[in-house]
């Protein structure tokens, strides 16, 4: 499975992000979950906070992970983000 995402360092923290659909952050369960998964079956995101992305219809991105990660997200343009395509087990 090939997943859309980045490993990111800022101001010292390093932590992935996975795009995924919407519907997998629904719930927090769902979205912990979710998490849970891909850092089992991505070895990149095994050791770092993970972040779940995804894009409304206007193609802005809403986040779901630890808050400070989200609220320094929120505040940058996801075209600066260095996406890649990962490998997923």
């Amino acid at each position: 499975m090939q997943i859309d995402g980045a490993l990111v360092r800022e101001q010292g923290v390093e932590f992935g992000i996975i795009i995924v659909q919407k519907s997998a952050m629904m719930t927090d369960s769902i979205a912990r979950e979710t998490q849970a998964a891909f850092q089992s079956g991505i070895a990149d995101f095994a050791a770092v906070p993970l972040i779940l992305a995804s894009q409304d219809a206007n193609g802005r991105f809403e986040y779901f992970g630890r808050p400070d990660i989200v609220r320094y997200l929120a505040s940058v343009d996801a075209s600066r983000i260095p996406w890649r395509r990962y490998t997923a087990s």
